[in-house]
């Protein structure tokens, strides 16, 4: 059966409208799978038939609808379907169409949009911007759970400085995510560690990249390379800034009392 996404923006909110369109879709068999509200004034829904004349009969009818403007009829992308799970389009960058916006308290939508990426096959190089504790990681490895995937950490610094230099078993799995803070990697020498970068980027697997601005210094890699950047504040007016990044990293490279600056190789 094909899937559709339609959203209409509604001109005059008269009683019985959601009514006339819903018995409008029964009558020509097309099945609604969900429904809600996606933005003041918009309705957005999910809809499922076999009979592809039947859909276009009914966007041909509501096109004609003086009470409200069809504002989207297509095949529903992610955004599309969390919209109308979650109540409102995650914000998207007007230059940049790969990056999107959430803030600390989107934290279910953030995790819902990563858990629909990791769940498509192939690769993809995803990197997370964000101040230190606003969630980067935690929403990575609850995505991964969502999305009934394994995750590794090549690079962290989630309870220690932790740097991977190499894999075993069933570790290589292309089903796996890999995770990786790109302060760390930038910052060790350990060439094994770095090595094991350049061999995991080259799997068709989704890759998951904290800090992407300074995981492509002194790299080989540019931002271009990314197909999606997620950016996650405490709050819409946070500054993402790498000064307490760097510093909290310089910090725990002079640790060498056994504190949370210690360090993992393995």
């Amino acid at each position: 059966m094909g899937e559709w996404y339609f959203e209409y923006e509604i001109q005059v909110n008269r009683p019985g409208l959601l009514g006339d369109i819903a018995s409008l879709l029964g009558m020509l068999r097309v099945n609604i799978v969900s429904i809600n509200g996606v933005d003041a004034g918009r309705r957005g829904m999910l809809l499922k038939t076999d009979n592809d004349e039947s859909i276009q009969r009914f966007i041909s009818i509501v096109s004609t609808m003086e009470n409200i403007n069809v504002t989207r009829f297509r095949e529903p992308k992610v955004r599309d379907r969390l919209a109308v799970r979650h109540g409102h389009y995650i914000e998207r960058d007007a230059d940049e169409k790969n990056t999107f916006r959430f803030v600390r308290d989107e934290l279910g939508i953030l995790v819902d949009f990563m858990a629909e990426l990791f769940k498509k096959e192939g690769h993809k190089l995803i990197g997370i911007r964000g101040m230190p504790r606003v969630g980067k990681t935690e929403s990575v490895v609850a995505a991964s759970v969502c999305a009934n995937k394994k995750w590794l950490f090549l690079s962290s610094t989630m309870i220690k400085q932790t740097v991977r230099h190499q894999l075993m078993g069933d570790e290589f799995s292309e089903n796996n995510i890999f995770i990786l803070d790109g302060a760390v990697t930038r910052r060790t020498t350990d060439e094994r560690h770095q090595q094991l970068v350049r061999e995991m980027m080259r799997v068709p697997a989704i890759k998951v990249v904290e800090h992407p601005d300074l995981f492509v210094q002194h790299s080989e890699y540019k931002i271009e390379d990314f197909d999606y950047i997620i950016e996650l504040r405490h709050h819409p007016d946070e500054v993402i800034t790498y000064e307490i990044i760097e510093r909290n990293e310089m910090m725990s490279q002079n640790d060498h009392f056994g504190g949370f600056g210690g360090e993992f190789n393995f």
